[in-house]
């Protein structure tokens, strides 16, 4: 996350609306990483600080895991009867199980590789304003992107046609959502409609991607944490304010975005980004 400031204790109320902004731009293609920055820098607000950060990803990964239980055992339980039987890919199930695992290994590769020098250059106090210009155009230009996936789609893949280069694919586009801005599922699901996935089927694929990533940064952060001394009695209520909230939001923009894509365009998102971007700019002018 990037800080604006010393990190304070976070007010119960500030938990609650940061906890929903991450629930609905985490798994909306509309950039959690860049709402995160935007919402304390449009207010004022101080950093809420790496503790903060763990809840929230532990709430949006709950959301995703309960949604998509049924899926999840379903590919776990085919990928071991597969490999009991010398057979791994023999289900279908089985080799989506095996995609998912495949197409994470290039963002994870690329996110140990860059990750660092990456936070450096947005967490660094001197590159505030260039950090948001930077956010305010990767809103824009993958905006675009969305709007031309969208009027290239063909909109005909469903779940079970994806294949292990498409898989891979997307996983490589995911990669670039370590620049906040980007968005981890603007980008796959983008990537999903320039490979002709139907809207419902990329947004779906893009969700269960999420799963090994989320996971993976959740479980870094809480290293980090409890490495630094684990959670103080002040951040104990935010804490679990921002996991409830992150977790509920983001468990309703599951549901909605998948009924949504399956009667109407993308449209929405490129708007929202484009506009949102466009503020960015004009306020930072404004406040130079």
């Amino acid at each position: 996350m990037f800080i604006l400031a010393e990190t304070v204790a976070l007010e119960w109320w500030k938990a609650v609306i940061l906890g929903a902004v991450q629930g609905v731009a985490e798994l909306l293609p509309i950039s959690s990483s860049a709402h995160l920055v935007l919402v304390p820098w449009f207010f004022g607000w101080p950093n809420p600080g790496l503790t903060f950060d763990v809840a929230l990803h532990i709430g949006t990964l709950a959301a995703v895991l309960i949604y998509f239980w049924g899926d999840l055992w379903g590919m776990l339980t085919a990928l071991i009867r597969g490999l009991a039987r010398g057979r791994p890919l023999a289900e279908p199930n089985a080799r989506l199980g095996l995609m998912v695992v495949a197409a994470s290994i290039p963002g994870a590769v690329i996110g140990v590789v860059l990750n660092d020098r990456i936070d450096a250059s947005f967490h660094a106090a001197s590159a505030n304003r260039s950090a948001i210009a930077i956010i305010a155009v990767a809103l824009m230009v993958m905006g675009v992107l969305l709007a031309l996936a969208e009027r290239a789609a063909r909109h005909v893949r469903d779940l079970k046609e994806v294949t292990f280069r498409d898989a891979l694919i997307v996983g490589a586009a995911q990669a670039f959502a370590l620049i906040p801005g980007v968005s981890r599922s603007g980008s796959t699901i983008t990537t999903g409609l320039f490979l002709g996935l139907r809207r419902e089927t990329a947004a779906r694929f893009s969700f269960l991607l999420s799963v090994p990533i989320t996971a993976g940064a959740a479980l870094k952060q809480m290293y980090d944490l409890f490495r630094e001394g684990g959670l103080t009695a002040a951040e104990r209520l935010p804490f679990l304010i921002g996991i409830l909230t992150a977790g509920i939001v983001g468990y309703a923009c599951i549901a909605w975005l998948l009924r949504y894509l399956q009667r109407a365009t993308t449209i929405i998102f490129t708007v929202y980004r484009v506009v949102l971007g466009l503020i960015v700019l004009v306020l930072l002018f404004i406040r130079s």
